[in-house]
């Protein structure tokens, strides 16, 4: 199974470094944030992965030159995160499933488990949902299935978007440009069609949003205390 990462956005709330640097290649230890998110899918069996680049693309580009089973495929500058998931249409194959994550998010979750959870229900999505370390978009779930999704309300329920998506290629029906945010109007809709799942992940979780972000994996990681790290 193909694992995209999108690894094209500004960050611009870590601009100190990004503006040398795009986000994903920030380092946690010695060790691009992008590339542990890769080793800890490797885990659990995947092998194919595509980065989804746009800003200083030539970073991770150089870092991937002589991996065969990483791909760089350059998305766009400003595109917006399902428009960059849809560029990659020609990647997939009908009625394939894939995976989706960002290239800021971390978790110790069983992607294993991920993945039965989506078989079981024969939906076109599913989602990762966790208990935030706060701000981000609000999901109202019932029995599993997703029936609202809010991007970054007051939290009500604590359970947001945590990325470590899983869809089948009915997604890009739901996708019609780059200027389509992924969490937005194909997330509304799937919600509506009752094709978004939730999967509650209860563990760690923690994406890499601003410098406190990244000296909490940092300090995590110096203290070989890092629960997405496996043996």
């Amino acid at each position: 199974m193909k694992v995209v990462i999108l690894c094209g956005g500004l960050g611009s709330r870590l601009a100190e470094e990004t503006k040398l640097i795009p986000k994903p290649m920030i380092k946690i230890g010695k060790i691009p944030i992008v590339h542990h998110i890769i080793k800890f899918y490797q885990h659990y069996g995947f092998k194919d992965f595509i980065l989804a680049t746009g800003y200083k693309k030539e970073f991770l580009e150089r870092f991937y030159k002589k991996e065969k089973k990483i791909k760089c495929v350059y998305t766009g500058k400003k595109t917006l995160t399902g428009g960059r998931l849809l560029r990659l249409k020609k990647y997939f194959k009908k009625n394939e499933i894939f995976c989706v994550t960002y290239g800021d998010g971390l978790t110790n979750q069983n992607l294993k488990k991920l993945f039965s959870f989506h078989k079981k229900h024969k939906k076109i999505a599913t989602l990762t949902a966790v208990r935030p370390p706060a701000r981000f978009g609000e999901l109202d779930i019932s029995q599993h299935r997703v029936k609202k999704f809010q991007e970054k309300p007051q939290l009500k329920n604590n359970w947001i978007n945590g990325g470590f998506f899983i869809f089948n290629y009915k997604i890009f029906n739901f996708i019609s440009g780059d200027k389509v945010m992924l969490e937005r109007e194909p997330f509304n809709k799937l919600a509506k069609k009752k094709q978004l799942m939730a999967y509650k992940h209860y563990g760690f979780w923690q994406c890499m949003d601003t410098m406190r972000d990244k000296k909490v994996l940092s300090d995590l990681w110096k203290k070989k205390q890092a629960p997405w790290k496996k043996k």
